[in-house]
């Protein structure tokens, strides 16, 4: 049997969608961007929220909007996708490496404090796999630390969590700001894509400058009234809008994400269930943290993981790598020496982690056959 890693769900109603804003003159960002905005502020309870291309370019414009840049750092973890440090590097400013929790692979208060110093501007706690870090202790920690020179934004890298909650708290409602992606295989998609959502007026007024070079009225308002109207620039921006034409898939993903939830949540437990008593690395679940189950996955020890995708892929089962250590890349390696060494818990999980499929469209008999193919193929390697 042949199981993908991730199927989408997408179908005729989301095409109708699309077929809607060809009828219209405008594709790029305008009404019904600005409506789905108004979506995600609802579901976030918070203000303010703007649809961008992709986190990347998300969070680059959230960076700029903060005035971060040469001689700034900012402190990310060791365990993430690339991007999350890339966005610090492209500003000039310094991606500084913390180690994760060795149960949760998340940035902890006390992995953070030990990076603080008088030119930490922001940290970017990442929410990886779909579990939230104690985002209010972080901040009550930065806020107490003696060696901040003055206030360190925290930036919620929310590309794994959209529907995850934390003590009550949804992303964005106890940090600066939070960001997250709409990519192919995220819980909520359009193919490229991203938001951010902020209490900050102030910050969300600017990065809707920043998201576009820096312009003050997107086109939609440049022509509203049946009109040009005229327009300034006023600061530095990237070019990171969302269209209409991919926005108009999202709305009704957005109203149905939490009744999909327990789909991927009963997939999630079946495999915890399945491998409980086995020689593989679980990632340990938070108490009162509500999962959005965006990835499940595995730790094979001894060094065999790469041994163990070549079985699985042989026995049919599609699998990726998420991820190695991003200190361990080799542009890391040379921009941050010393930064790999100072994060064992990120690196060795790097060296062991790999991830299997899950998609609410995923039927019993494909889960069945990944669980069959991983205790058969890859128990024996990790139990070596």
């Amino acid at each position: 049997m042949k199981v993908d890693f991730y199927r989408h769900d997408l179908g005729p109603e989301h095409a109708r969608a699309i077929a809607d804003v060809l009828g219209t003159p405008f594709l790029t960002t305008g009404k019904v961007s600005k409506g789905v905005e108004a979506q995600l502020a609802s579901y976030f309870a918070v203000p303010h929220a703007i649809l961008v291309n992709s986190w990347t370019n998300g969070a680059f414009a959230a960076l700029l909007a903060l005035d971060i840049g040469p001689g700034d750092e900012v402190i990310v973890p060791a365990m993430t996708f690339i991007a999350t440090a890339n966005v610090v590097e492209l500003t000039g400013a310094r991606a500084v490496f913390a180690d994760v929790d060795p149960a949760t692979l998340l940035l902890t208060p006390e992995t953070i404090a030990l990076h603080v110093n008088e030119r930490t501007r922001a940290v970017i706690p990442v929410h990886l796999y779909g579990q939230m870090c104690d985002v209010p202790a972080i901040a009550d920690m930065l806020s107490a630390h003696p060696s901040a020179a003055g206030p360190i934004r925290i930036i919620e890298d929310c590309a794994h969590c959209f529907e995850g909650r934390r003590d009550g708290l949804k992303p964005g409602q106890a940090s600066d700001a939070a960001i997250f992606s709409f990519y192919a295989t995220k819980n909520v998609t359009c193919g490229e894509g991203g938001a951010i959502v902020t209490r900050d007026a102030g910050l969300a007024h600017t990065i809707l400058e920043t998201r576009l070079h820096g312009m003050s009225a997107i086109a939609v308002d440049r022509f509203s009234g049946g009109r040009y109207n005229h327009w300034d620039m006023q600061r530095l921006g990237t070019k990171a809008n969302l269209p209409d034409l991919l926005a108009a898939l999202l709305p009704h993903q957005i109203e149905t994400i939490d009744e999909r939830l327990p789909k991927r949540t009963a997939l999630a437990e079946t495999y915890r269930r399945a491998f409980a008593d086995g020689p593989l690395r679980l990632v340990e679940p938070i108490e009162g943290c509500l999962h959005a189950e965006h990835l499940f996955p595995i730790g094979v020890p001894q060094e065999k993981r790469d041994e163990a995708i070549v079985r699985l892929n042989d026995a049919g089962v599609s699998v990726t790598v998420n991820y190695r250590s991003v200190p361990e890349t080799s542009f890391y390696r040379e921009r941050s020496p010393g930064s790999t060494e100072a994060c064992p818990v990120a690196r060795a999980w790097g060296e062991e982690t790999l991830t299997l499929p899950l998609f609410p469209s995923m039927s019993e008999e494909e889960q069945a056959h990944v669980v069959a193919s991983v205790r058969e193929h890859v128990y024996p390697l990790a139990a070596r």
